[in-house]
């Protein structure tokens, strides 16, 4: 069948809803999926979605597609994306397809594809992609069941979770999103006191849109920790898998930052135990494991590439900036944002200290958030590729996801997003000064070089 192989995405199948995708588009991935599945051996798989308007249509196609090859699905209905997760392990099954557009605009949605109990990326999802472009699927009669997955991921969290004698104020923006439907009884049978913003699930996202990674968006957060003098405010995306983090005062902590505080708290228990993280992440981080004598591991960006990296140096803890975070102690290693959320609670209440104080001892330095510039798709990589040999000559330079090129009191990144047309800069140092003489030069070189092709 035609369709547009741009949907083909490093980590997962996105497009936008009517125009890449259409329920005979997704009927016919859920069969070329399906094919794969059955190629490797994998017979029953898990289906569920978000709450997009688009994502219970999707969700149908996709699962008769897959029982069109001899699949037999369970579809858990409209979930957060960790469930589908969580429901690999929890029911045995090896096969999922998850449809979330995440933290994209309401009218894009996506889809996450699972073999064994891990998303596939990269190279595995083009191998899906060949065979919908073909045609050539396995046929089948698989069949398609019901189930619920919410009910026993809340017991495994009640079971998992164990709070300090504190009791604490909590405020929770799900940004009408899914995360806020299985969390919010969570919370409050822990015993904790919640204040919910836009908890109720809608697709067409009416507050804010549901990415905490956009300082706008927490914006509402913000103002209600400090109108009721919340111990914490935490931030879900739309499906879940990402947290948002503020502080008592109202400041936001970042995804390295409150990876450094999560690290604290295994490295204690876990002494040596491996972190992985990501290229964009302050310098602080790994230097702050280091010192807890546990082993920091830079990663490329990427969920599925930091949970295979996990899987690898047996880490009991990753993250992101964008605030994917991966337990893999006393947990499954996937991202989910409501379990994280919780080990922060648990953190936080058996101590009296202010969750802003966690971060005591830790320097303060001057970064940037993510910076995107536009950058076309068939010369983001070349641009990036010439930035790592430039850079080279005169400093030296991390290239294992982009150029990270050390100066003198700090750092810069320039990489190529998997995911858009744009090419992404952070920057950290240890004062405005140099944060803006670094931020220049590197700008300014990799203008030259996206002027000079």
């Amino acid at each position: 069948m035609n369709f547009n192989r741009y949907i083909l995405r490093e980590y997962d199948i996105r497009g936008v809803v009517g125009k890449d995708l259409t329920e005979e588009v997704v009927y016919d991935l859920g069969r070329a999926f399906g094919t794969y599945l059955r190629e490797t051996g994998v017979r029953d798989a898990v289906v569920g979605g978000d709450c997009r308007l688009s994502s219970p249509s999707f969700r149908n196609a996709a699962g008769k597609g897959l029982a069109k090859t001899g699949i037999n699905v369970l579809d858990i209905g409209t979930a957060p994306t960790p469930l589908l997760y969580f429901s690999l392990f929890h029911f045995g099954i090896d096969g999922g397809v998850m449809v979330t557009g995440s933290h994209n605009p309401p009218d894009y949605n996506g889809f996450k594809l699972c073999s064994g109990k891990q998303a596939i990326f990269g190279g595995e999802i083009a191998k899906v992609g060949n065979i919908l472009e073909s045609g050539r699927f396995t046929d089948g009669s698989g069949t398609i069941t019901t189930g619920d997955a919410i009910k026993p991921y809340q017991e495994f969290l009640l079971e998992n979770i164990k709070p300090g004698s504190r009791k604490l104020r909590v405020c929770l923006d799900a940004g009408n999103g899914t995360g806020g439907v299985p969390a919010l009884p969570v919370l409050e049978r822990l015993g904790m006191e919640v204040a919910p913003l836009f908890c109720e699930m809608d697709g067409r996202f009416p507050n804010h849109h549901p990415d905490p990674t956009v300082l706008k968006n927490l914006d509402p957060l913000i103002a209600e920790v400090k109108r009721t003098k919340a111990d914490i405010g935490i931030a879900y995306d739309g499906d879940a898998d990402r947290i948002g983090v503020v502080d008592e005062q109202g400041s936001v902590i970042f995804g390295d930052r409150l990876l450094i505080i999560l690290a604290r708290d295994i490295l204690r228990e876990t002494p040596g135990a491996a972190v992985v993280s990501e290229v964009k992440c302050s310098s602080l981080l790994f230097d702050e494991i280091e010192r807890l004598g546990g082993r920091g591991i830079m990663w490329k960006v990427g969920h599925s590439l930091i949970k295979a990296k996990m899987i690898e140096e047996d880490a009991l803890l990753g993250g992101e900036m964008s605030g994917h975070i991966f337990y893999k102690h006393r947990y499954f290693g996937f991202d989910d944002a409501i379990y994280t959320s919780l080990r922060l609670l648990e953190i936080l209440s058996r101590t009296d200290a202010a969750l802003s104080s966690l971060l005591d001892g830790v320097p303060k330095m001057s970064s940037t958030p993510e910076i995107r510039i536009d950058c076309e798709d068939m010369i983001k990589f070349d641009v990036v590729k010439k930035a790592v040999e430039a850079f080279r000559k005169t400093r030296e330079v991390i290239d294992i996801d982009g150029a990270r090129v050390v100066f003198d009191g700090g750092w810069g990144l320039v990489r190529a997003s998997n995911t858009q047309p744009v090419l992404v800069f952070r920057f950290e140092a240890v004062d405005d000064a140099t944060l803006s003489k670094i931020q220049g030069e590197m700008t300014a070189a990799v203008n030259r070089i996206i002027n000079g092709m």
